[in-house]
């Protein structure tokens, strides 16, 4: 993305796995040396792309390198439910090496680059380097973490709230691997992605933003996020970043 790269220094592939990975297990040398060699097969994607599709069976697992990425179900009806946002240095499809089929979309957000990692060489680095193995384990209980949050984010908490929280999360997983500060960063998200991420219409998502903007918490923008008042965001959300496990510690 062209924030990224002006703001910020351009990653390598693997740095930016080893980055996430690294936030919480103590990754050896031969370990972090072992993920830079992954062969990696690059891909450019628009937005709204889809990299891998309900139903299907891949052979390869997707790193996200640049963009925003997302995992979503669509009903019989066609109501889109975003279930999850992706950043990079994510592997949103790491289920996909012990469950065969895809049981929900994983798509794009805005244009991105993927780098696809066959299931083999992923099952033989984890086998030959376990601490590899157990830093991706986290990774998928983290990601369940997530989804637990995301539940109570929409089933209980009102819109506003809903709202900041969400916006809180992003930055703070930005943060966590250097592509952005939590108070301001680019959000490749239409409104329309936002209602179906946060189960609202397009319409009350306006209104929120709206609010928000006027009460000097936020401004959201042509996709980019300021945030003016962070405490007042977080008290807002009812926001606890425990759930993002971003310590080893935690």
């Amino acid at each position: 993305m062209l924030w990224q790269r002006e703001r910020f220094a351009v990653v390598h592939p693997g740095d930016l796995l080893v980055r996430r990975l690294t936030i919480g297990t103590p990754l050896s040398a031969n370990d972090i040396a072992a993920i830079e060699r992954l062969p990696l097969t690059t891909k450019e994607l628009p937005a709204q792309a889809a990299i891998v599709r309900e139903g299907e069976r891949p052979s390869q697992c997707c790193l996200l390198v640049d963009g925003f990425a997302c995992r979503s179900k669509v009903t019989d009806l066609g109501k889109r439910q975003i279930l999850s946002i992706h950043i990079p240095g994510d592997i949103p499809d790491l289920q996909t090496l012990h469950l065969r089929v895809m049981d929900h979309d994983l798509t794009t957000l805005s244009p991105c680059t993927v780098g696809f990692i066959a299931h083999d060489v992923l099952r033989t680095v984890t086998r030959e380097q376990p601490l590899i193995a157990e830093a991706l384990w986290r990774e998928t209980l983290i990601d369940a973490a997530v989804f637990r949050e995301w539940i109570v984010n929409v089933g209980r908490r009102p819109a506003d709230s809903r709202m900041a929280h969400f916006i809180a999360e992003v930055g703070k997983r930005l943060e966590a691997i250097g592509l952005a500060t939590a108070e301001q960063y680019e959000l490749p998200m239409t409104q329309i992605d936002i209602a179906d991420a946060l189960g609202l219409s397009p319409v009350h998502v306006n209104r929120v933003i709206q609010e928000l903007r006027r009460g000097g918490v936020l401004e959201l923008r042509k996709h980019s996020v300021s945030i003016r008042d962070l405490p007042r965001l977080m008290e807002l959300a009812d926001f606890d970043d425990l759930y993002l496990h971003q310590s080893p510690a935690l």
